[in-house]
């Protein structure tokens, strides 16, 4: 009992080391040659780091296809069978080159036995832009390999591609420990998630009866622990409605000193408008969201306490003392479980430095709300232009005002006691030696909806990486003990998931 809570509060990572003595023949062996491979592992990392396949940069999208090429070969050494790069055609505009081809996607099976469950991994290999000039240490695109504080440092180190090869190295593991692989894998690795996923999810609709048509279940490892100490399975995202509020008069911007106070300004009326949105506590002021958000139950409200978190995490996050709340369960419902209103800025203002004195002949104020269960897009959205139709028509003014929807993106929840999670919090606790806490994010992951409804089957987030990975940061690492410690959650929750009795 000493040996678990001096494990769990002082280095959990290491708890797969400490207790080896019980962990059963097939995982032992299994993870000894994960220990084995350790350097090798890290080299591919390092390879696939190297290639600054930024899919926002039309310059480098060379660069994202080599590192699907890349891929290819990894695979290939593996043994996977079927690998297709998958073509997703022309990049729709604003493009500068009409004729720019959108990355592949890339498709691999690894096993065909009928007596197995199938699981599909997701995973994607391009990168956000990253320059030392942006304040990085050292060259995002050279991988640092920091033993002394045990982290891989380089872009795409958390986000995706350590998570991503970790599944290859998964498979690696099995096949020179000469252990039986306990599923059939698919892989699908896609090239554009950093510029919005674009043209997957009609693949994924095209495929769910062709390659994905045996998919059990997919896997995702392409999101974070909530902290730094503990281990985390995700089951919820919420949702994004992104709009915007238009306001014009004149037909040009104008001088203040001219023809301030004797007509009506689209930036005041746009400030008025966005006003009465949301208050400073947080709290929507449209009528009617409330009661389209699904009650919170008894057994949800216990998940929520047994979370390891608190409010100097959110400070320390913040860097700052801004917190609406002090409780953790209220932070964390805020945060995962309630929709929440942002303002984001205005279009069409004065932005720069100085001083200019222009009235805008025309303004944008952009604002998204993240939704929740049980709220429906269509009807949100009538909601919100119906508020601000009557908030602007208040104001009496011969401006025009127009509220429009940009795109929504919805949430997902799935049952955190499902096979899958189950199997994968066996897995957690194995390898960590704790349960883990279960999480949603703030965040949206559209494509987990998309799989989760084409191919009518359950999804599973298992993140690899902690909280202050820094994803699309500066200087953006991942823990060694994360990585090592990740590849043997993901191999151990493919044997418990083989062995459960439903999907």
């Amino acid at each position: 009992m000493f040996l678990r809570g001096l494990t769990s509060l002082v280095a959990p990572v290491q708890r797969s080391t400490i207790m080896s003595a019980q962990i059963p023949t097939k995982f032992d062996q299994f993870f000894k040659k994960v220990d084995e491979l350790k350097p090798e592992f890290i080299d591919v990392v390092a390879q696939a780091v190297a290639i600054p396949a930024v899919s926002s940069d039309e310059s480098l999208r060379p660069q994202v296809v080599k590192k699907a090429h890349f891929l290819v070969s990894q695979l290939e050494s593996l043994g996977f069978t079927d690998i297709q790069l998958k073509p997703l055609g022309l990049q729709p505009p604003p493009v500068t080159d009409p004729k720019l081809e959108l990355p592949p996607v890339v498709l691999s099976r690894y096993g065909s036995d009928p007596k197995k469950k199938t699981v599909l991994v997701y995973g994607h290999y391009d990168v956000q832009p990253a320059s030392i000039e942006d304040g990085w240490d050292t060259e995002p695109f050279t991988l640092v390999v920091d033993e002394e504080k045990g982290q891989l440092r380089g872009r795409g180190a958390t986000d995706d591609t350590g998570p991503l090869t970790g599944w290859l190295h998964v498979v690696r593991a099995h096949r020179e420990a000469g252990i039986e692989f306990p599923v059939n894998l698919i892989t699908c690795f896609e090239g554009m998630e950093e510029s919005g996923s674009l043209g997957l999810e009609e693949l994924i609709a095209k495929e769910a009866t062709e390659y994905f048509k045996d998919v059990d279940a997919v896997c995702i490892s392409d999101n974070y622990w909530l902290g730094t100490r503990k281990p985390v399975l995700t089951y919820g995202l919420r949702g994004c409605n992104y709009y915007q509020t238009i306001v014009e008069g004149p037909k040009a911007d104008l001088h203040s000193g001219v023809f301030g106070g004797i007509i009506a300004e689209p930036m005041i009326d746009l400030v008025k408008v966005m006003g009465t949105l949301v208050d400073s506590d947080g709290k929507i002021q449209v009528k009617g969201i409330d009661e389209m958000v699904a009650p919170v139950t008894s057994k949800e409200h216990e998940i929520y306490e047994e979370i390891d978190f608190s409010l100097d995490e959110l400070n320390n996050a913040s860097g700052s003392n801004t917190a609406l709340y002090t409780k953790k369960e209220d932070i964390l419902m805020h945060r995962w479980r309630y929709p929440s209103l942002s303002l984001h800025g205005v279009e069409g203002a004065f932005s720069a430095q100085g001083a200019k004195t222009v009235i805008p002949a025309k303004v944008m104020g952009k604002f998204s709300i993240r939704t929740v269960p049980d709220m429906d897009s269509e009807k949100l959205t009538k909601l919100v232009i119906d508020h601000c139709d009557k908030e602007f028509a208040k104001l009496n003014s011969p401006n025009k005002c127009k509220t429009e929807l940009i795109h929504d993106g919805a949430y997902w929840a799935s049952d955190p006691h499902n096979a899958q999670f189950s199997a994968a919090s066996k897995a957690t606790e194995l390898v960590y030696g704790v349960k883990p806490d279960l999480t949603r994010e703030g965040g949206s992951i559209p494509i987990t909806v998309t799989f989760q409804d084409e191919l009518k089957t359950s999804v599973l987030l298992l993140p690899m990486g902690r909280g202050d990975d820094g994803a699309h940061s500066i200087n953006e690492k991942l823990d060694i003990s994360n990585f090592i410690n990740g590849i043997k959650l993901m191999g151990a929750y493919l044997h418990y998931y083989a062995e459960s009795k439903e999907n």
